[in-house]
């Protein structure tokens, strides 16, 4: 079994790495300081920028498929791509991508959404979750109500990633009350211009999400995305991406904060030797390792098993499980390491802290996964040992 990167992939992963080194690392001492002050890291004016600078370089819409002018990288080559991403805090994307349900529309919605996003000249956001709709999403209460040629959409989401910043919001709706979200939900696009709100939530985090809230929204039937009752189905489709897009970035943050532990380790004297020679530190950094690598495995199997065309489910779940968990224990080693310079804002570390712990929450919380990979092996979808098969 040959576990090896082929050259194609050496080169797209060699060539992000130097992107990151010279062009986004060098903005972090900035960004922190402005964090200090309480003031946003960098403004989105400058990730555009970088995302502009990325596209010289030949980096622009990943997922992008070739005929609308992307990459059209296989999962895991942008597996690849976003564990580079992940070793700088600095909250940087590559350009040039759309919310992948987006290709569902039609002609006329592709027209009016989906190009515009490609080309940065909009954002969208996707809102399915709601105050008693996390990781049990079919229980959505949102509804859509059909009044002639228009829905009207009455209810609140929260935690939307992008949701302050988007002109435009992929909606998920109950329009089936009878039948409720499976198959009972629809997909909406809709402009902010048609009514909805949002406002900031205040995270642990750096940056944050938002709520959505909808008050008799009126969106035309033409905005409909996808077929009438195929809102859950859609918004399973999203999710999915991220369960193995999330621990892609946590081993990037993993291996940074790894590489600053062994440097401190080796330079840090107390009692007049390094720290790195006492068995302590230097089982947190050995546990460190074995658990990085195992967590590549997991999420290279499970972006290859996309590319394969195979059901990734149980895959993306067992690799997001382990990555999220994974990462926050190495950045809490790294802490421990670091000791009270560690803990302070004079490094990134208190910030990965806080930053992975959400790894564990969002697309999918430990436990539903838990959920997920038990029930496939309990019902007989998955076998035990037949991962490779």
């Amino acid at each position: 079994m040959d576990l090896a990167l082929t050259y194609e992939q050496q080169a797209v992963r060699n060539t992000v790495r130097d992107f990151v080194r010279k062009e986004v690392m060098p903005l972090e001492a900035e960004a922190l300081r402005r964090e200090r002050r309480g003031l946003p890291g960098l403004e989105q004016s400058e990730l555009r920028e970088l995302q502009q600078r990325a596209k010289a370089f030949g980096f622009w819409g990943l997922d992008t498929p070739t005929e609308y002018g992307g990459m059209g990288l296989p999962a895991v080559d942008q597996s690849l791509v976003w564990t580079e991403t992940g070793r700088s805090f600095v909250p940087f994307r590559f350009g040039g991508s759309a919310d992948n349900i987006l290709y569902h529309g039609n002609d006329e919605q592709r027209a009016e959404y989906l190009l515009p996003t490609i080309a940065g000249d909009r954002v969208s956001c996707f809102a399915i979750t709601e105050p008693g709709a996390g990781s049990d999403a079919a229980n959505i209460r949102m509804t859509a109500r059909r009044d002639g040629d228009d829905w009207v959409l009455n209810g609140e989401k929260v935690f939307i990633t992008g949701g302050n910043e988007a002109d435009f919001a992929i909606v998920v709706a109950v329009t089936d009350p009878d039948v409720g979200a499976r198959g009972g939900s629809t997909a909406f696009l809709v402009d902010r211009e048609r009514g909805w709100t949002s406002e900031f939530i205040q995270t642990m985090g750096e940056g944050g999400p938002a709520s959505l809230v909808f008050d008799n929204v009126r969106v035309p039937h033409r905005n409909v995305l996808g077929e009438v009752g195929q809102g859950f189905e859609l918004g399973m489709k999203w999710i999915g991406k991220g369960r193995y897009a999330i621990p892609s970035q946590g081993l990037g943050i993993a291996e940074r904060a790894l590489e600053m532990a062994i440097e401190y380790a080796n330079t840090r004297e107390t009692f007049g030797r390094p720290i790195g020679t006492n068995q302590a530190i230097q089982w947190m950094i050995a546990d460190s390792e074995v658990e990085i690598e195992a967590a590549r495995g997991l999420v290279l199997r499970a972006a290859w098993t996309v590319d394969q065309g195979r059901d990734p489910r149980h895959s993306s779940a067992a690799a997001k499980l382990f990555g999220a968990g994974m990462v926050n224990r190495v950045v809490d080693r790294v802490l421990q390491i670091h000791g009270g310079m560690g803990y302070t804002r004079e490094l990134p570390i208190e910030r990965w802290y806080r930053q992975v712990r959400l790894f564990r929450i969002f697309e999918g919380t430990d436990e539903m996964l838990r959920l997920i990979i038990s029930r496939d092996l309990l019902r007989g979808y998955t076998r035990v040992g037949d991962q490779l098969g």
